[in-house]
């Protein structure tokens, strides 16, 4: 995936140039570490470990605009006020979930949500895009490189997949909720997806009124991209056709894949699968059980995914420390010598709790294994005040003391469709994305109602 490797390549230079942005300045996180329980149940230390972990969203969420602050680190550049679009549609998420579990009253969280939603509708947008950073006080557009200060159609689909969600949750006749489901209208039917083609059959990812269309990604699957295309066949207004899906994303020399890696076929994507965020992040609304089109059944491809990276990580030829059954799960992350998006083809002895954790719709029995070691024998390191900190590599003796927002917000929200399929339903109760898959050539579970049925 030329284009992608590029975009990664652009936030792994600017990462190790320290031009990440950051969020306010706070303690090493052992210093505010919530004291670890003993003897937990599995249901019990899933609600610890939930629950810790929204707290990134809700008490250090920006307090101007409730979004999401990129990490929690502040290295040299930005400054505490970068807060990241897709993190806070992750974000969002576990909001739904802490008010669910009754963690926050639910009119506490419609004010909350009610307040982001009215600064994005002043904030910074480009044919109805968001830009991938933006100030958190004043809305205005942080570019993430030279050239990528305008719109970023990826992110932006990551913040929407979790505000249909939450207009699907707060559904109540009440004045806030109603504002809010109004005002996510507004902007969800103001995004030109079509716009985006570049009068293609794909959908760029960038746009820019300073540099056009000089950033040039045409977006190509199989990646973390898919709930992209989905939102924009789904769009009441400004939709992309059939074609740009069929033309546009499925055709690369890195879709279609068939080979099998220890043991598990794999039908779609890079050898190996690639990050594991590959297959989570789409998917925190965008449910997979029984999602098929004529490419792939896309819980296999999931699971499959996921099954190779464990196995890799069981396999670990490389040797690198602490890789076992309990200890696994490559993604991109931060490491030891600035940022990485780690797999089986990439691999340097940095584990991610999020690979793992985030994997537990795929894999129950061994996200849990991952999430017991994690929790009781490495808690004293990399656990705090949001839950688990980002990444370690034991071959380094090198554990973060940072929180980055991409990677804690699925922790929550794909542990949630493991327990309840909370945001699965929500997602898939939207009638337009019933719209959209069908007409993108997509069979799913509980289609007849557009709904998931378990």
């Amino acid at each position: 995936m030329i284009n992608k490797k590029i975009k990664l390549l652009v936030t792994i230079v600017l990462l190790l140039l320290n031009i990440s942005c950051g969020a306010q300045k706070v303690k090493p996180h052992a210093a505010n570490a919530p004291a670890r329980q003993t003897n937990l149940s599995d249901s019990a230390l899933l609600d610890v470990v939930q629950k810790q972990t929204f707290k990134y969203f809700w008490d250090f969420a920006h307090p101007v605009c409730g979004m999401a602050r990129e990490r929690s680190n502040e290295d040299a550049g930005y400054g505490h006020e970068t807060v990241t679009t897709g993190g806070t549609g992750f974000g969002i998420m576990a909001v739904i979930v802490a008010t669910e579990r009754g963690w926050i009253t639910r009119d506490t969280a419609a004010k909350f949500m009610r307040k982001m939603v009215n600064f994005l509708l002043k904030a910074n947008s480009y044919h109805g895009a968001f830009p991938h950073w933006m100030d958190g006080a004043t809305g205005k557009t942080i570019p993430f490189s030279r050239k990528d200060d305008g719109g970023d159609l990826v992110e932006t689909s990551y913040l929407f997949q979790g505000l249909l969600c939450a207009r699907q949750y707060f559904n109540r006749d009440n004045p806030v909720e109603n504002e809010f489901r109004a005002k996510v209208g507004w902007m969800w039917t103001g995004i030109e997806w079509s716009w985006y083609t570049h009068e293609q059959d794909v959908l760029f990812w960038h746009w820019s009124p300073n540099n056009g269309w000089a950033m040039n990604f045409p977006v190509r699957g199989f990646n973390e991209c898919l709930i992209m295309y989905v939102l924009a066949a789904s769009a009441d207004e400004y939709p992309v056709t059939a074609a740009v899906y069929h033309r546009g994303w499925a055709q690369s020399n890195f879709f279609k894949n068939g080979k099998t890696f220890y043991g598990y076929t794999l039908p779609l994507g890079f050898d190996y699968g690639g990050p594991l965020f590959f297959s989570q992040y789409s998917f925190l609304g965008l449910n997979p059980n029984g999602l098929k089109d004529k490419y792939a059944d896309y819980w296999v491809q999931n699971k499959n995914h996921t099954l190779i990276n464990h196995a890799y990580c069981l396999d670990n030829p490389k040797a690198f420390k602490g890789y076992g059954e309990n200890c696994w799960g490559l993604t991109a992350s931060d490491t030891y010598n600035g940022y990485n998006a780690f797999s089986p083809t990439n691999d340097e002895g940095t584990i991610t709790p999020t690979a793992a954790l985030s994997a537990f719709p795929y894999t129950p029995e061994y996200s849990m294994k991952a999430l017991r070691h994690f929790y009781y024998d490495l808690g004293d390191k990399i656990w705090g005040e949001y839950g688990f900190t980002d990444a370690f590599n034991e071959t380094k003796n090198w554990y973060s003391k940072n929180y980055l927002a991409i990677d804690e917000g699925p922790i929550v929200a794909m542990i949630e469709n493991y327990r309840s399929g909370l945001l699965w339903k929500l997602f898939m109760s939207c009638p337009e994305i019933g719209r959209g898959l069908n007409k993108l050539g997509f069979t799913y579970a509980g289609q007849t109602k557009n709904a998931l049925v378990k």
